[in-house]
C-alpha cells in the first residue's frame, strides 16, 4: 500500500479524494509487485500482447517517490493508471495450457441428416421464401443491415419471449436498459474506445458531446447500472437479464462470416451476474448450463468450447463459447459466450459487497442468452424442409400462435431501390 506522512490542507484533501475516486481501483498490490512481473508478462504473452508491465511498475516506483502535494503527483498517477488499465485480467490456471486452441468440453444434439437433399444457406432460404432483405438498402440503413419480414420477424420475437420467460423462471431479474452510454462505463467494462481497434460507434461530438457512444451489448448497461453500488452478501448472487439492441462497427471479409452472421446492429438477450469471489466459478458453470438448457430444445447441433487465453479479451478470467452447426454453410458458428470477469470490472466501476469483515469487491459475469440473428441462421438451416417450409421447434410454437412451420411470405412486397433526391 502507498502511505504518506506529509500534511495536506483540508481543501486539497477534498481535491485529492475526488481525483482518487475518479480512477479505477486496480489491484496495485498485485500488478505493481516486482515479484509478480514474470507471471504478468507471461499472461500478457498468452493473451493478445497488450500492456506493458515494466512501464507500469516503473511509473509506480516514480509515483511512490513523489509527495502528494507535488505538482507532478496527479500527472504521474494518471499515467500510471492508464498503463495499468491496459493490462489484462489474470487467466484461469487450467486455461493457460490450451495455447491457441479451444478445448471442446461437450457436444449437444446430433447433426441433422438431410439425405440426398443438399441443405441451403440461410440467405438462400429466406430469399426463396421472401423473408428477409439485405440488399438494395442504401436508401434506408446501408451496408451490413437487414429487414426480417413476415413470419421470420415473428420468429425473432418468439425467440426473445421464449428466452425471457425461461430466465424469469430461473429467477433472473429483468431490466430495461439504455443503448447510449458514456466512455467511462464502456472502458471500465473492457471495451476499447477511440482507438484503431474500436468496435464502438460514437455519437457526433459537435451536437451530442464527446463522451456518448452506442452500446455493443447490454452487459455494459447492466454494469453501469450497478456502478458505485454496495450489496449485502445475503443478496448475492444477483442475476439480471436485459433485451437490447447491440451496435458493432466491426466488419469482416471472412467467407464464413458472410450475410447476417456479422452485422452492425442486432437484438440480444444478455445475462449478467454479481457474486462474491467464492461464488463466481460456480456461477460461470451455472450460466453455461442455462445456455445449454435454452439452446438444446431448439434442435440444432452444438459444441461447447473452453476458450484459450488469446480469445479472452482483456476482462475475462475464463470464457466458454457455444458454436452451433449451420448445415447450409457446412460449418460451425459462434452463437453465444459466457465469461467470468472476476473483479476486473467491479474495481473499475466500484461494485462492492459487504460482509462481517467490511466492504469487498464483487465479481461480475456475463453470458449471451439469445443473440439474433446467429440463432436464426442455425435454426432456419437446421429445420429447413425440401418442400419449402421451415419447421418451428415445439418450444417456440406457443410464442407464434401455435404455428408449426414457416412458409413463403406473400404479404410483404419486395423492396425496391429508390433514388435519393439531393
Amino acid at each position: 500500500m502507498i502511505m504518506y506522512s506529509c500534511k495536506v490542507s483540508p481543501g486539497n484533501v477534498a481535491k485529492y479524494a475526488r481525483f482518487w475516486s475518479s480512477l479505477p481501483d486496480i489491484d496495485i498490490d498485485y500488478y505493481c509487485n516486482s515479484n509478480n512481473a514474470a507471471e504478468i508478462k507471461q499472461n500478457i504473452k498468452l493473451r493478445k500482447g497488450v500492456g506493458n508491465i515494466d512501464r507500469a511498475q516503473e511509473l509506480f516506483n516514480k509515483f511512490n517517490r513523489i509527495p502528494i502535494y507535488h505538482s507532478s503527483h496527479d500527472i504521474v498517477k494518471e499515467d500510471l493508471y492508464k498503463e495499468l488499465s491496459c493490462l489484462p485480467n489474470r487467466t484461469h490456471p487450467s486455461v493457460q495450457k490450451y495455447n491457441d486452441s479451444p478445448h471442446i468440453v461437450q457436444t449437444l444434439n446430433e447433426k441433422k441428416e438431410f439425405g440426398k437433399y443438399a441443405p441451403l444457406e440461410f440467405s438462400e432460404i429466406t430469399r426463396r421464401l421472401n423473408l428477409m432483405r439485405t440488399d438494395k438498402l442504401g436508401h434506408t440503413c446501408g451496408h451490413k443491415s437487414y429487414y426480417f419480414l413476415g413470419e421470420l420477424a415473428e420468429l425473432e420475437e418468439a425467440l426473445i419471449k421464449y428466452t425471457i420467460m425461461s430466465l424469469l423462471n430461473k429467477k433472473f431479474k429483468l431490466v430495461s436498459v439504455p443503448d447510449i452510454l458514456p466512455k467511462n462505463v464502456l472502458e471500465s467494462c473492457g471495451m476499447a474506445v477511440n482507438s484503431d481497434r474500436t468496435q464502438i460507434y460514437s455519437l457526433d461530438a459537435v451536437h451530442h458531446g464527446s463522451d456518448l457512444y452506442l452500446s455493443g451489448t447490454a452487459e455494459m448497461s447492466l454494469a453501469g447500472l450497478l456502478m458505485n453500488s454496495t450489496h449485502s452478501i445475503s443478496d448475492l448472487p444477483l442475476k439480471l437479464a436485459a433485451v437490447s439492441r447491440c451496435y458493432r462497427a466491426e466488419t469482416s471479409n471472412i467467407v464464413e462470416e458472410r450475410g447476417i452472421y456479422r452485422v452492425h446492429q442486432f437484438t440480444k438477450v444478455e445475462m449478467f451476474a454479481v457474486t462474491t469471489p467464492e461464488q463466481s466459478e460456480d456461477m460461470l458453470e451455472y450460466i453455461q448450463k442455462v445456455q445449454q438448457e435454452l439452446f438444446s430444445p431448439l434442435g440444432f447441433h452444438m459444441r461447447i468450447l473452453d476458450m484459450p487465453p488469446i480469445e479472452l479479451g482483456a476482462p475475462a478470467y475464463r470464457k466458454y463459447d457455444i458454436e452451433a452447426w449451420m448445415p447450409g454453410r457446412n460449418s460451425y458458428g459462434e452463437i453465444s459466450s459466457c465469461s467470468n470477469c472476476t473483479d476486473y470490472q467491479s474495481r473499475r466501476l466500484h461494485i462492492k459487497y459487504t460482509d462481517s469483515n467490511g466492504n469487498k469487491y464483487a465479481h461480475t459475469l456475463n453470458g449471451t442468452a439469445c443473440a439474433i440473428p446467429r440463432i436464426l441462421i442455425a435454426l432456419i438451416e437446421t429445420h429447413q424442409d425440401p418442400k419449402g417450409k421451415i419447421f418451428i421447434p415445439d418450444v417456440l410454437q406457443p410464442y407464434m400462435n401455435g404455428k408449426k412451420y414457416i412458409s413463403k411470405n406473400t404479404i410483404t412486397p419486395e423492396l425496391k431501390l429508390a433514388k435519393i433526391k439531393k
